[in-house]
């Protein structure tokens, strides 16, 4: 059950907040800043690389690392293939995930390793491959963590990650969201994803030199204030979407490669976080895709009882509801409006999110992303089983 009122009272959200969820959003842009610090410390911005990688690869565990190699893929525009490895089985240590390289995998790629862990052996395993073929490796690991240190047997370059300003630890203690056995906590993402965004700027995979990486902080400190839990729900985005996806089937239709990303992170953030089922699909092929949902038994109005339905006893029906979120593509025909005639035509409630004209490819991913991963905290925690 989803208690609206919840999320107009700063108080009783900080109770529930055990994990430091919001803290952990709210943080974002201080960690990027971090991050930007380690990487340099790290010895990134001293690289002299020989020449652009033949491909990326990027390996970790959970939603962070997909998408990473979604933002980089899609900011990289085609100057190399990025792409992500999937575990690909399971280790016999209960719940290990294993790692194998591609067959064509050689010394002129590149392997990024994303973990806010650090102890996956299978990830260590699959250092030792990338080792034995040539290839290069990064990685970005809590410091002192076993893959660290695998990352240098390996002769890569292990990139500290950034813990959260407000609860440092010691090397080799597991992160905040490891201990509290949460599958992925708002923040780590940017913390991942800095490190590989300064490297893949020196190794002229994408653009995102030190003003760029500023004005992606300043862009999550901005969006960390306009959705704070101090913020009413009227005019904070992320509590009015978590709102209007209360007990709903949420269809995350997306435009654009960026918008993309975030929206397949945020069909997975649903439920990891908050519990709940989501689908993402881009545009135009989401209406086809997810048509079939909007006439089906989770359209609107498809349940002809629902008047006398018992709120009390009886648990509301799931109802789909669009969310679409867009970036600004000039030149390029939107299908934005057919997914709005699709959603008019079905009856089906539908939610947008899209960047101010003239943002950046980063600050787009940060307004799209900041914004969707508040918005899941704001349902898991004014939700109740």
């Amino acid at each position: 059950m989803f208690d609206e009122s919840l999320l107009d009272d700063p108080d009783a959200l900080s109770r529930a907040d055990v994990h430091g969820l919001l803290r952990g959003a709210a943080e974002s842009g201080a960690r990027v800043r971090t991050a930007a610090r380690n990487t340099a410390e790290a010895g990134v911005d001293a690289l002299r690389p020989d020449g652009r990688a033949l491909a990326v690869l990027v390996a970790g565990p959970g939603p962070a690392a997909g998408c990473v190699a979604d933002l980089l893929a899609a900011l990289a525009t085609g100057t190399a293939p990025v792409s992500l490895i999937r575990p690909t089985g399971v280790a016999p240590a209960p719940g290990a995930l294993t790692w194998t390289l591609p067959g064509w995998t050689g010394p002129l790629d590149l392997l990024l390793v994303a973990t806010p862990d650090g102890t996956e052996p299978g990830l260590a395993i699959l250092l030792e491959q990338a080792y034995r073929r040539g290839c290069s490796v990064v990685c970005v690991t809590p410091a002192g963590s076993p893959l660290a240190d695998a990352t240098t047997q390996a002769r890569g370059l292990a990139i500290p990650l950034t813990d959260s300003p407000s609860e440092p630890r010691t090397p080799g203690e597991a992160p905040a969201e490891a201990r509290a056995a949460l599958p992925v906590g708002p923040g780590t993402l940017w913390s991942l994803l800095t490190p590989l965004l300064a490297l893949a700027d020196r190794i002229g995979l994408l653009s995102a030199d030190a003003a760029a990486v500023d004005a992606l902080a300043d862009r999550l400190d901005q969006v960390a204030e306009r959705c704070g839990p101090a913020v009413a729900t009227y005019s904070n985005p992320a509590k009015t979407l978590a709102a209007e996806l209360a007990d709903t089937l949420p269809l995350i239709w997306t435009e654009g490669e960026l918008a993309a990303a975030a929206g397949r992170h945020f069909a997975m953030v649903l439920p990891a976080l908050a519990g709940r089922p989501a689908l993402a699909a881009e545009l135009p092929e989401a209406l086809t895709a997810h048509g079939t949902l909007l006439s089906g038994a989770f359209a609107a109005g498809a349940d002809p009882e629902e008047f006398f339905r018992d709120r009390v006893e009886e648990p509301e029906a799931l109802h789909a509801r669009i969310v679409l979120l867009r970036e600004q593509e000039p030149g390029i025909t939107s299908p934005g409006p057919a997914a709005r005639e699709l959603a008019l035509q079905r009856e089906t409630p539908i939610s947008e999110l899209e960047p101010a004209e003239g943002d950046t490819p980063l600050e787009t991913a940060a307004e799209l992303l900041a914004i969707t991963d508040f918005a899941a905290v704001y349902l898991a925690l004014a939700s109740t089983p």
